[in-house]
């Protein structure tokens, strides 16, 4: 099994990307095979992680796929490779609300018996440092805090007096980064900005961080914390065995390019393993569905920042709108819905649900546990699954159209959300395949039928 760590904080905005992200490139410059992985249904960091680790960044959440398969998920990622780095999400033991810490990084920590590199915002702390890690490190020892990075450190003298304190508790500090605005990336309405769109920068940003990281963090000490992490006795997660292959090999179409980068890697391979012949489209450049394409999937993204040049590629919307008017099976999730409207933020999209989107102030975030509430190419009526949703836009629907999911706020209104109309799933929910392969399975079987049914409905 492969040596790992998880890169943890007190809270959000300590410097966990910063580090992980440094790492994962620092440790990748000087020989190591890196895989990377994120924490929770976070889309973007693990863009980074995979420009840094020069692999696909992949996600661990308990909350989604169920804690029985997180450690054969990260096996299969870390396949080949030397050591593994994990970041985490929020502070150490946040979790998903009204929960004793499910789905945090201190709950991943434990599934996968790896040691914690803690990150410190040292601004504006010295010695109660000490009594913040000692906290940290008594609230649950079953979570081993191994090593301390300290991140805007303002002097030497400031370094001193935080080093000290770490020894207090008995902690060792393997790295030391100073105040750098130059390490920020940008930031935008939803987090950071996605590696895809961010380009050149993207790759300048993550070399800065790489850079910092060999220069102030003891690349040596934080292999050897790695390498304390018990042997994993897990089985690697198989897509060829957690589905069944389809007759035939239909084309399957996925969105991608800088408007819909919200996808999980295992979501492709499981398409494959179920017999699918994977085909890119970018809706920002392509004019045309792929040749043949059976089925499409839109993921998540940001096409409200993409939505002039999603609206002027008329070619492509109108091609997609024939394709889902003829019963073509298409899988849109949050982006992907967005673009399926009518218009978003007035400009015209796709016009094939009956629904405006607008950009709005309010974030909608949250893990929900939604049941299916109409029989679709992805789902039988009352399929149960934990989702995610993450957006800052509102959709007005019309009348008529069935929803694709139904759940209890918060508040413990009902919700109902989503459309399934024809050959077409869409809905703000994040869903993650590893825990529904059925789903994935039952899409691709319907992507094979789908030209037989549609010449029929011709003739």
């Amino acid at each position: 099994m492969v040596n790992r760590l998880v890169v943890a904080a007190p809270a959000s905005g300590s410097g966990k990307t910063t580090v992980a992200t440094g790492l994962m490139a620092a440790l990748r410059a000087a020989g190591d095979r890196v895989a990377p992985f994120k924490v929770g249904p976070d889309y973007i960091d693990p863009g980074y992680h995979g420009l840094a680790a020069g692999r696909p960044g992949r996600n661990l959440d308990p909350v989604m796929v169920g804690e029985q398969r997180v450690a054969s998920l990260f096996a299969a990622g870390a396949r080949g490779c030397d050591v593994a780095v994990v970041e985490g999400v929020m502070g150490l033991f946040d979790g998903r609300v009204d929960t004793e810490g499910v789905g945090s990084t201190a709950h991943v920590a434990k599934l996968l018996s790896a040691p914690v590199l803690f990150v410190v915002d040292a601004r504006g702390q010295s010695r109660s440092l000490a009594a913040l890690l000692h906290g940290f490190r008594g609230y649950d020892p079953s979570v081993r805090i191994g090593a301390v990075v300290l991140n805007q450190v303002g002097s030497p003298r400031h370094e001193q007096v935080l080093r000290q304190a770490c020894a207090e508790v008995g902690l060792e500090v393997v790295g030391v980064l100073p105040r750098d605005p130059a390490f920020a990336l940008p930031s935008r309405h939803l987090g950071l900005v996605t590696a895809a769109e961010h380009g050149p920068a993207a790759r300048a940003a993550v070399d800065a961080v790489a850079a910092s990281v060999a220069a102030h963090v003891d690349l040596d000490a934080v292999r050897r914390l790695a390498a304390t992490a018990p042997p994993l006795a897990v089985p690697a997660w198989n897509p060829e065995q957690e589905v069944r292959r389809a007759p035939g090999t239909p084309v399957i179409a996925v969105a991608g390019g800088a408007a819909f980068t919200f996808g999980y890697a295992e979501h492709v391979e499981l398409l494959r393993a179920a017999g699918a012949d994977v085909a890119v489209v970018d809706p920002l450049r392509d004019e045309a569905l792929p040749g043949g394409t059976a089925g499409l999937v839109l993921p998540g993204g940001f096409p409200e920042q993409h939505a002039d040049a999603l609206s002027a590629n008329e070619s492509l919307r109108a091609d997609v709108a024939a394709f889902a008017r003829s019963g073509g099976p298409v899988h849109a999730e949050c982006g992907g819905l967005l673009y399926l409207a009518r218009q978003l933020d007035g400009l015209p999209m796709c016009g094939v649900l009956d629904a405006d989107a607008a950009m709005s102030p309010r974030l909608v975030l949250g893990y929900r546990d939604a049941l299916a509430t109409e029989d679709s190419v992805l789902h039988a009526a009352g399929t149960r699954l934990t989702g995610h949703e993450f957006h800052r836009t509102v959709l007005t629907p019309g009348t008529g159209e069935p929803p694709a999911w139904r759940w209890r706020g918060h508040d413990r209104r009902a919700v109902a959300e989503g459309f399934v109309v024809g050959g077409v799933h869409a809905s703000y929910l994040h869903t993650h395949p590893a825990a529904s392969p059925e789903s994935v399975m039952r899409f691709v079987r319907a992507c094979g039928a789908a030209p037989a049914r549609r010449e029929a409905a011709r003739s």
